[in-house]
């Protein structure tokens, strides 16, 4: 049998593990994670209220309930881990499928700021990952920018939006929910540097907004005219066509007044973040217009936005894993489809898939041609890795070295644990925010 582990069980780990038993009979995939609990973005990246995203859960725990797959939790790999090296002792292919673990800074001054976040660590906030910040995002605050126009500032927007009564259903963990019910926060700017034909959030997240109760949502005409494709929309692809239809409705009709105001701003990029002795008070922003080249450029003319709250949502970024190449320009490990490469040279029995292999590009379904490309050309290679000894039980083997991997049924235990804290909360399944309790659950004890 080839005994291959997987790192990293998102979408595109169990992705990678599918394609590795389905096209072949002769092979066990152990799908490792630093985390005791599996799915990745799925878990800790869909936003709580959307229900039927969060429900692949369903079709990625068949792949890890399947015979010849088996699932590690709380195994870290790297610094303070398994290094890559001994996991190549212990198996006769790795795949690294770590997706994109860091975020874009804007690099401007302010950033660091009290009251200046990433969206990455508010998502992870409430969506109770064990290594998010404990809380305090919304402090004081009574206005919040979002810096971006793609999904994750949609998701951003739209949570700081919702009511106690449309999040109190969800999975959201209880300190969140009791912090964003009491939230002051009654404004929230989405603001981009380029116009809305360029955005990157989908039409179904868009509309969203306009469906959240006790919410207005506004859009100036003027900054909409300032792009081309928004006048003309004939030439763009059907999806951001929508989009812009979406945008020209909320210019022309805007909504009644409501306790909740969402505008979307375009054309702006931040410059600064201004400071109230060590906390965020506001945005400084540049106008742009298009270049008539594809690009931007600035026009010397600025305004401020009030803001206690700002969350940058400027994109993912891939980072190093020790004993490992890495491309620094692009967040990657490099690779030829899928095999590893050092100096150019595809590496013996180590692959990647997902967003460490193309970047942090796509919806959740890109990952399964991905992670079919990376499986395909570990098996084309698979008589000569199997040629090298390997030992017979690398799970034991771990624990011979203190690792204590969390296999399926300590994950079981955990669910039990979230659903059981819901109940007693009057609420439906409930996630457990921190590592404490986790690994208390795992082990079969009540957190």
């Amino acid at each position: 049998m080839l005994r291959v582990a997987v790192v990293g069980s998102g979408p595109s780990g169990c992705y990678t593990a599918q394609s590795l038993v389905q096209l072949d009979p002769d092979v066990l995939v152990d799908v490792l994670d630093r985390l005791p609990c599996p799915y990745g973005l799925v878990r800790y990246g869909v936003a709580p209220d959307h229900e039927k995203i969060k429900s692949l859960q369903n079709s990625l725990r068949a792949v890890l309930e399947h015979e010849r797959v088996r699932f590690l939790g709380g195994v870290r790999v790297g610094p303070d881990g398994v290094p890559t090296a001994r996991l190549r002792e212990l198996y006769h292919a790795v795949v690294y499928c770590v997706g994109a673990a860091g975020d874009r800074r804007l690099g401007i001054p302010g950033e660091e700021l009290r009251g200046s976040w990433s969206a990455t660590e508010f998502v992870a906030w409430y969506s109770a990952h064990p290594d998010a910040p404990a809380g305090g995002f919304l402090a004081g605050a009574r206005t919040a920018v979002v810096i971006g126009v793609g999904n994750v500032a949609v998701d951003v927007t739209r949570m700081l939006a919702r009511g106690a009564t449309e999040l109190s259903p969800t999975d959201m963990p209880q300190a969140a929910l009791t912090s964003l019910a009491a939230s002051a926060v009654t404004h929230v700017h989405m603001v981009g540097r380029r116009g809305p034909s360029q955005a990157r959030f989908t039409t179904k997240e868009l509309r969203e907004l306009s469906t959240l109760p006790d919410t207005q949502v506004t859009v100036k005409h003027e900054e909409l005219e300032l792009d081309p494709a928004y006048v003309d929309p004939s030439s763009l692809p059907a999806a951001r066509r929508r989009n812009v239809e979406v945008l020209r409705g909320w210019a022309t009709a805007p909504g009644p007044a409501a306790r909740h105001r969402i505008r979307l701003r375009f054309f702006l990029r931040p410059v600064e973040l201004l400071a109230d002795g060590d906390r965020v008070r506001g945005v400084r922003l540049e106008r742009t217009a298009p270049d008539g080249r594809g690009g931007l450029t600035g026009t010397g003319r600025f305004e401020e936005i009030e803001a206690q709250l700002v969350l940058r949502s400027v994109g993912y970024l891939g980072v190093p894993l020790d004993g490992l190449p890495f491309d620094p320009a692009h967040g990657t490990i490099p690779h030829l489809a899928g095999r590893v490469l050092r100096d150019g040279v595809p590496s013996p029995g180590e692959y990647v898939a997902g967003w460490i292999k193309r970047g942090p590009t796509g919806v959740i379904g890109t990952n399964r041609p991905c992670a079919k490309e990376t499986a395909t050309s570990l098996l084309e290679d698979a008589s000569a890795l199997s040629a090298r000894s390997v030992p017979a039980d690398p799970v034991g083997a771990l624990r011979a070295e203190g690792r204590t991997p969390i296999e399926w049924p300590g994950w079981q235990a955990i669910e039990r644990a979230e659903a059981a804290l819901g109940a007693s909360l009057g609420r439906g399944v409930v996630k457990l925010p921190d590592w404490r309790s986790l690994l208390t659950a795992a082990h079969g004890n009540a957190p």
